[in-house]
């Protein structure tokens, strides 16, 4: 079958992979066991996609991120430089907890934003189109469109589709008309 995706020569790809139509996986990058990687998606230098990981269409996954075994990112995801999954919450050398029963899910769903140096602790969702703020650290579930920052990573806002971040009027409805907020949780 042919190859259909672009690999730089130092990356590596295992078998029973699937990379989608378009895809590019640059320098010093691994692809693990198991994996499915969606079309005109582009993986970043020294990215290790873990065994088993699912990720959507036009995923952008900067330089140097692991994404671990029991994260999925659904399409359009980004992931910003050196930014952390985790996929186990109590990590212990001593005590090894290796295969898929002992990985607690994450789920990154459509279009939501991740930046560079944010922690995602393991067992959440991150909403569509979340923003998540360089270096937060993230340690429950996302609504869609927050706007996130801090440790531990708080609401301070809502974002567009964009990511433009959105302004209320005194009737919490927002200036461009397509959101309201209710009880601290926004509507669309």
């Amino acid at each position: 079958m042919p190859k259909n995706y672009f690999k730089h020569e130092s990356s590596y790809v295992d078998d029973n992979v699937i990379v989608g139509v378009g895809t590019k996986i640059w320098h010093f990058s691994h692809i693990q066991s198991g994996s499915k990687i969606g079309k005109n998606c582009s993986i970043g230098q020294n990215v290790n996609i873990g065994n088993n990981v699912k990720i959507g269409n036009k995923v952008k996954i900067q330089n140097n991120v692991s994404v671990y075994e029991g994260v999925e990112l659904e399409d359009y995801v980004f992931c910003g430089p050196s930014m952390v999954f985790t996929n186990i919450k109590l990590p212990r050398s001593e005590f090894p907890q290796r295969g898929s029963e002992f990985y607690q899910k994450t789920l990154v769903k459509k279009s939501a934003s991740i930046g560079a140096n944010a922690t995602i602790i393991c067992g959440i969702t991150i909403g569509e189109y979340a923003l998540i703020g360089s270096g937060a650290v993230v340690t429950k579930n996302v609504p869609a469109h927050a706007l996130i920052i801090g440790n531990p990573g708080r609401i301070v806002g809502w974002v567009d589709q964009q990511g433009n971040k959105l302004k209320f009027d005194d009737n919490d409805v927002s200036t461009c008309g397509n959101f309201h907020l209710k009880d601290n949780k926004l509507n669309y």
